[in-house]
């Protein structure tokens, strides 16, 4: 299927979004901080990404502004999780960080669905053109 990037510190949902991911075919890389998750973005070009948004150091906001300023990563799709969404959170992450939003306890139903759609939709996006 496809290459997910799973930046999230808390080891429980770590294990817990790997057990789930893997069963459906997907290949599942992780990252425990945002830098090595940005670290991994570049050099492993995943097809989607799930990034917590309360992350020690550099946070989901930080990591999402970077990797969707960056033409390297800017096509790859976001999902911000949070357990600690807070009024506007998932409006101010739509608008311009992410592609998706999902709060936790996780609904893995409809997290499997915004996984899925995303990867459709990536899929069947043209090819951008060269850069001049």
């Amino acid at each position: 299927m496809a290459t997910l990037l799973v930046i999230e510190d808390n080891e429980s949902y770590r294990i817990l979004l790997v057990r789930r991911l893997k069963p459906r075919g997907h290949e599942v890389l992780t990252a425990v901080d945002a830098e090595s998750g940005l670290a991994l973005a570049q050099t492993r070009q995943p097809q989607l990404i799930l990034l917590d948004l309360w992350l020690p150091g550099m946070d989901g906001w930080q990591a999402s502004r970077l990797l969707k300023s960056d033409p390297a990563t800017k096509h790859i799709p976001i999902i911000i999780m949070t357990a600690h969404a807070v009024p506007g959170d998932r409006e101010k992450a739509l608008a311009n960080l992410c592609d998706e939003f999902e709060t936790k306890p996780i609904n893995f139903p409809v997290l499997f669905e915004k996984v899925d759609a995303l990867l459709a939709r990536n899929t069947a996006a043209p090819p951008a053109p060269p850069a001049p």
